[in-house]
C-alpha cells in the first residue's frame, strides 16, 4: 500500500511515518508538507533517502499538485492542520484557510483522480470539535454520537473540515472517515504544547506557565497509539464512519504539571500562573468503544504514569532537537534545502 501523508513533517505526522516504515514493510509513504513554522525536515531526517518514503515540499491547497501525487497513490491519510488553540485567538484566518479549504481541496482531488471511490480517504481530526465536558459530570464521556459544539477558532475550523469530508461521502460516495482524538503527546511535539514546553522550560530554569486555576482536564493519548488506531481505520474502518480515539488518560492541568514536576525534581515554586486562555474548555473525555468492539483497537502505550515518564525522557535526552526548534535553527537546514518562505 502506499498511503499520501499531508502533514507529515509535523509531530504526529512524523511519528506516523516511523510507525508505518517500522511496523508494515510492504507500505510506503509519501510525506506532502508545506514546512510551515511546526513542520521540521529534522523530524524525518532520518529516513531520508529511504526507498519508501518520499518527501514533496507543498501545499495541500494546490489542486494540481495534489492531483498529481493522488494518481500515484493508494489511500490518503491527512493529518496537515493548524493546531494550536492560541495561535488560532490570534489570527483565525491561517486555520480555516489550512483546515477547512485544505481539506475541501484534497477531497475535489481525490474525487479528480478516483471517479469510482475506490481509494480511501482517513481525515484526522480532534476531540475539540466536541466543545467541553462538565467537571461534575466524570460519567460523561465524547463519543461519535455527540453533537458539535467547538469553542474555539481552531476547533471550529476543524469542525468545519469535518463537516466538509462527511459531506464528500454522503453526496459522492467517497470512502472518507474521519477520527477525533484526544490529546497527544510523545517525541517531536512542537515546543509550544504544554508537556514539551513544561519540561524544555524546567531545564532551561524557567517557571512553567499554568493557566487559570489549573482544573481544566485532558485525556492524554500517547502519539504512538493513536497512529496505531488511524492505521487501523485506514485499514479496517467503514466508509462514512468517524470513529474516536482516547487514550483513558484523564488528568487535570494542575496534576500534569505536579507530575512532570516531579519527575523533574523541581517544586511547586516553578508554577508561574498565568491569566486563563479566553473560551478555555474546561473537560475532554473520550469513549473509544466503537474502536475496540468494531477494529480491535485500544490504548497498549498511554498508561499512566509510565507514558508520561517516557514522553519526559525524550525532550531531557534530546535536547539538541527542542533547542534547535525553541531558537530557529532548524529553519536554516529547511531554507538549505527549499528555500526561504
Amino acid at each position: 500500500m502506499h498511503i499520501l501523508l499531508t502533514g507529515g513533517s509535523g509531530f504526529i505526522g512524523s511519528n506516523f511515518v516511523r510507525y508505518v516504515l517500522r511496523d508494515r514493510p510492504g507500505y510506503s509513504v509519501t510525506n506532502l508538507d508545506c514546512l510551515t513554522y511546526s513542520g521540521n525536515p529534522e523530524n524525518l531526517s532520518d529516513v531520508e533517502g529511504g526507498p519508501r518514503y518520499t518527501f514533496v515540499h507543498g501545499n495541500i491547497l494546490d489542486i494540481e499538485l495534489v492531483t498529481e501525487l493522488m494518481q500515484k497513490v493508494d489511500c490518503v491519510v491527512h493529518m496537515a492542520a493548524e493546531s494550536h488553540v492560541d495561535r488560532s485567538i490570534i489570527d483565525a484566518r491561517p486555520f480555516v484557510e489550512s483546515n477547512v479549504l485544505g481539506t475541501q481541496t484534497l477531497l475535489d482531488a481525490l474525487r479528480r483522480v478516483d471517479p469510482d471511490n475506490t481509494k480511501k480517504f482517513v481525515h484526522v481530526s480532534t476531540d475539540e470539535v466536541f466543545g467541553d465536558l462538565p467537571l461534575d459530570k466524570p460519567d460523561e464521556l465524547f463519543s461519535e454520537t455527540t453533537p458539535y459544539a467547538p469553542s474555539s477558532p481552531y476547533s471550529s475550523s476543524k469542525a468545519g473540515s469535518d463537516m466538509i469530508a462527511r459531506a464528500y461521502h454522503h453526496t459522492f460516495g467517497m470512502q472518507v472517515m474521519i477520527t477525533n482524538c484526544s490529546n497527544n503527546h510523545g517525541p517531536y511535539q512542537f515546543p509550544e504544547k504544554v508537556i514539551p514546553l513544561f519540561v524544555t522550560n524546567l531545564i532551561e530554569g524557567k517557571k512553567v506557565p499554568l493557566y487559570g486555576d489549573g482544573q481544566n482536564v485532558r485525556d492524554w493519548l500517547h502519539v504512538e497509539d493513536h497512529n496505531e488506531a488511524v492505521l487501523a481505520v485506514l485499514e479496517k474502518g467503514t466508509a462514512g464512519e468517524q470513529y474516536c480515539i482516547g487514550g483513558n488518560n484523564e488528568r487535570s492541568n494542575l496534576e500534569l504539571t505536579h507530575s512532570i514536576l516531579e519527575l523533574m525534581g523541581k517544586g511547586e515554586d516553578m508554577i508561574e500562573r498565568v491569566t486563563d486562555r479566553l473560551g478555555h474548555d474546561r473537560r475532554y473525555a473520550i469513549d473509544a468503544t466503537k474502536l475496540k468492539t468494531e477494529l480491535g483497537w485500544a490504548p497498549s502505550r498511554s498508561a499512566w504514569p509510565q507514558a508520561l515518564e517516557a514522553t519526559v525522557k525524550w525532550y531531557v535526552d534530546n535536547e539538541a532537537w527542542w533547542k534547535n526548534v525553541k531558537s530557529g535553527a532548524y529553519r536554516k537546514y529547511y531554507e538549505t534545502q527549499y528555500g526561504s518562505r
